[in-house]
């Protein structure tokens, strides 16, 4: 029996990075094309996952979307201090795949296309598999996709003398990679298993039927413009895709507190769900807090030495010890201008927040999108994967933020700079003109997903395909 709805499966990758903007793309399909959606979603963690409020099905959505979570996948095999949190991810995904095909078999209605993010090519194999159209999801900037992309077409040779000799790296059409961006696959040897597979991965990403990224043609419209005359694959800029404001969250304490400070005196500080800061850079980074003479709001996670990325993997408001590593008598100063939060802040309800004037952030992409979305102009602090690159381009190129610096490359930022920083983005000229700026972005990001906005028809395309997809299967070509 066949249907005439249009049927989209989508994988998540077990972060929470991937998660929430997968998520955000399926509730897009839903409510703007009514298409029938089914994410099926990795976890390492089955526990903190159920405690969220993320794999809740809109209200709105009616039967049109299903959210199925794949049996827990153990990768305590392969732990250890040496094992990244990307081989952690590859593995997870990778032992997934079993389940993933077991649910799609079991399907009456197979989906019409399924969309994978970097670490779930190897399910494009199933896909085949069902006659099912191909699309790869990427959670980030078109800077990084044509990074990516390029990647396999790179001499080795170019790669070495951006790593030993530290010369920038160069992307045919796009901004060059500097070695300070420090992204992590260009330090690994080419016979290493998982550069290897990372290469393996881009080539069958050039082989779907589109690539979507969550960003739009007015924020990058050259690298964009470079990617699409490649002509390697179609690109889909779909963005901004951010989790809308929940109304629930509006009893929550935090929201009380901003509620009674005044417009735009806040600085809302936070590394985002994984990012993680070592001890004496806690004690640096409260200091510069209390020296600012600001208002501010800090999610705060115990610290964790020479691991930036160390709760990346991590879900859930859980616990916090971090009182500890603060500077004696910090709370008692700081109790009428600053409010600490353990672990975790309902963070586009904070951002929406009219009282907060600046966003000191690790530049995780879906932070940026949100803090873009809701107008606030960003301090770039970044820790880890290519948000080096984000903070790069969000300095330099658009204009939303500024940077802090440490005196040392390896050395801990320092209050003075702290201080500095917090007091340009909410007192000084300079905030004021990226507060412009960032409202220019806002409107064109409005702009680009209203009706005949270029993220609009972007997605209108690949729901058009999708649609042209199911009906020459039903017709038996």
């Amino acid at each position: 029996m066949e249907t005439t709805m249009s049927h989209i499966a989508l994988l998540a990758s077990p972060r929470m990075g991937h998660l929430i903007p997968v998520l955000e793309l399926a509730k897009h399909l839903v409510s703007h094309q009514s298409f029938k959606v089914t994410v099926f979603v990795v976890a390492t963690d089955h526990a903190s996952l159920a405690n969220t409020h993320l794999l809740q099905s809109p209200a709105d959505s009616g039967d049109l979307l299903d959210i199925v979570l794949l049996p827990f996948i153990d990768v305590s095999d392969i732990g250890g201090p040496s094992v990244s949190f990307i081989a952690t991810i590859v593995t997870t995904v990778l032992r997934s795949m079993p389940f993933l095909r077991s649910e799609i078999s079991k399907m009456e209605f197979r989906p019409t296309a399924l969309v994978v993010d970097l670490f779930g090519t190897d399910a494009l194999e199933i896909a085949d598999e069902y006659n099912m159209l191909k699309f790869v999801f990427i959670a980030s900037n078109a800077w990084f996709l044509a990074v990516m992309l390029c990647t396999p077409e790179i001499d080795r040779k170019e790669i070495d003398e951006h790593v030993k000799n530290r010369k920038p790296l160069h992307i045919p059409g796009c901004k060059p990679i500097k070695f300070e961006h420090n992204l992590e696959v260009f330090f690994m040897d080419a016979n290493d298993p998982f550069y290897q597979g990372y290469v393996e991965a881009i080539n069958k990403m050039s082989l779907t039927d589109g690539i979507l990224v969550n960003t739009w043609d007015e924020l990058e419209p050259t690298t964009l413009k470079a990617l699409r005359e490649t002509k390697k694959v179609p690109i889909y800029p779909i963005g901004p895709l951010v989790r809308p404001i929940e109304k629930s969250a509006f009893g929550n304490e935090i929201i009380a507190w901003l509620d009674k400070q005044p417009k735009q005196s806040v600085i809302y500080v936070s590394f985002g769900s994984g990012g993680t800061l070592s001890a004496q850079q806690v004690k640096e980074l409260a200091w510069g807090l209390e020296l600012s003479q600001q208002k501010f709001v800090w999610v705060l996670r115990p610290p964790i030495e020479n691991d930036a990325a160390g709760t990346f993997l991590a879900l859930g408001n859980g616990s916090d010890a971090t009182l500890n590593y603060l500077p004696d008598g910090f709370l008692v100063r700081t109790q009428d201008r600053g409010l600490l939060v353990p672990m975790w802040a309902p963070q586009v309800e904070v951002l929406s927040h009219p009282s907060i004037g600046g966003f000191l952030t690790h530049c995780g992409w879906n932070s940026t999108m949100e803090s873009i979305v809701n107008g606030v102009p960003m301090i770039a602090w970044p820790l880890y994967a290519e948000q080096k690159m984000n903070a790069s381009m969000l300095t330099e190129d658009i204009g939303a933020s500024i940077r802090v610096m440490a005196v040392e490359s390896d050395a801990a930022v320092g209050r003075e700079e702290i201080r500095s920083v917090v007091r340009k983005i909410l007192v000084d000229r300079q905030g004021r003109n990226i507060r412009s700026r960032i409202k220019e972005l806002k409107d064109s990001a409005e702009n680009a997903l209203a009706k005949g906005g270029s993220s609009y028809n972007s997605m209108s395309q690949v729901a058009n395909i999708c649609i042209q997809h199911l009906k020459t299967k039903a017709s038996g070509a």
